[in-house]
């Protein structure tokens, strides 16, 4: 009976398979407390999310990143926060790229967008950085736009002189954060969906579910 309830409490975490890392899956964010739950770092905040699914800890220090490893879909996969603050995101993602000599097209990318409703998913194939700067720096750095990406709705500035910094670096409301850990559990679901090659599958199935309010139109620039 001891050993059950020692098991229960305090149980192993699944053994990873030998070999290398075949997929990274990167979110966005700015390292430290003062922004640990502020919409720009929706991104960090759903690796945690598939951390906790998979039983991971992304605690290691490694390509300028925290990272963990978790096994998705069958696969051994890198998760990564880079620890470089936003605008210098890609450097964390091209040296994970080169250790592990993976193509630009297993990584997936998981970040903020102002453009969208709290809560909505948006995911892609490939494309444009939409302005958002960490994925302006990845792009650049890289020199490809042609890799899978998630994009969580923050919600967009309350009024249009209200400064896009001060908006991205706001903590969300009390009824916003019970939306985005929903936003939260679909991106770990489209994760899965992405890693095990399915990414129209994940596209069929997130890209028209929302959360929150009724979803306003974007445009393609945004798209």
């Amino acid at each position: 009976m001891l050993d059950d309830l020692f098991a229960k409490l305090f149980p192993k975490k699944p053994e990873l398979p030998g070999g290398p890392v075949e997929f990274i899956i990167a979110g966005l964010g700015n390292p430290g407390t003062e922004y640990e739950i502020t919409r720009h770092n929706a991104g960090f905040l759903a690796i945690d999310r598939i951390a906790q699914k998979y039983g991971a800890a992304v605690n290691r220090v490694k390509f300028k990143s925290y990272s963990g490893e978790a096994v998705i879909a069958g696969k051994k996969a890198l998760l990564l926060k880079p620890a470089t603050y936003m605008n210098k995101s890609g450097e964390a993602i091209v040296e994970a790229l080169g250790f592990y000599k993976l193509p630009i097209e297993s990584l997936l990318v998981i970040y903020d967008e102002i453009a969208l409703p709290v809560g909505t998913l948006r995911i892609r194939r490939e494309g444009s950085s939409g302005g958002q700067k960490g994925m302006e720096n990845i792009i650049y750095l890289t020199g490809k736009d042609n890799f899978p990406r998630v994009r969580i709705g923050v919600g967009d500035k309350p009024h249009p002189d209200f400064p896009l910094k001060d908006w991205v670096l706001s903590r969300f409301t009390e009824k916003e954060n019970e939306v985005m850990q929903t936003a939260f559990d679909h991106a770990a679901q489209a994760a899965q969906l992405i890693v095990s090659g399915d990414i129209t599958g994940a596209m069929n199935q997130f890209n028209k579910r929302h959360v929150g309010p009724k979803p306003k139109a974007v445009s393609e620039d945004n798209a």
